[in-house]
């Protein structure tokens, strides 16, 4: 199992993904880093698994990380570029800007993210454009919300079954305790598993 973690002023961030039977080629990838003024997120999940699943969602975070800094749909149209002659893969990516305190989502295929605001009582889950990044024109649209200080959220690919979500993003438990109960509760690993936890500041 692949653990990471980060923690600022602004983001704390824990990253727990394992690969389908033990594969050595896990077909999700990931990247994150936070700036003084952004925390940016991706998770990309190759279609199928093994080799050449890595290979496409690895195409994915290498443009994610030369090109942070742009605009969402350019950053989404280069990644769907790197998936000529590949595989293809499911991709969402996360901006979250502290100043503001508002985000910006974009997604295309089926990873799942939830932000829960905890003053408000709200849940919050954009809804993805169904699909894959393939190298052909596919529809993508950038969606922006407000977060508040102690929001926490989760981004996960399909190998995580999980149900219950607003009790772990309610949680005032530390990350790793709701890390360790996801995982606790997700028993059945029939496919490569990854979810990157998150708590805003």
């Amino acid at each position: 199992m692949i653990q990471e973690n980060l923690a600022n002023s602004n983001v704390e961030v824990l990253v727990r993904q394992t690969s389908k039977k033990g594969d050595p080629y896990c077909g999700d990838s990931f990247f994150y880093t936070a700036t003084d003024e952004y925390f940016i997120c991706v998770l990309a999940d190759g279609l199928g698994s093994g080799r050449y699943a890595n290979e496409s969602s690895a195409a994915v975070i290498d443009a994610v990380k030369q090109h942070h800094s742009e605009p969402l749909v350019h950053l989404m149209e280069k990644c769907n570029k790197e998936m000529v002659n590949k595989r293809g893969a499911a991709v969402s990516i996360i901006k979250m800007y502290f100043k503001t305190k508002t985000f910006e989502y974009i997604s295309v295929g089926n990873i799942k993210f939830f932000l829960y605001n905890h003053r408000k009582g709200k849940m919050l889950y954009p809804l993805p454009v169904t699909g894959y990044l393939s190298g052909r024109k596919v529809k993508m649209y950038i969606q922006t919300f407000e977060y508040e200080e102690g929001s926490r959220f989760i981004l996960f690919s399909d190998g995580l079954v999980l149900r219950e979500i607003k009790t772990f993003l309610n949680s005032h438990s530390p990350l790793e305790c709701i890390a360790d109960s996801i995982l606790e509760s997700n028993t059945v690993q029939s496919d490569d598993m990854t979810f990157i936890l998150g708590s805003l500041q």
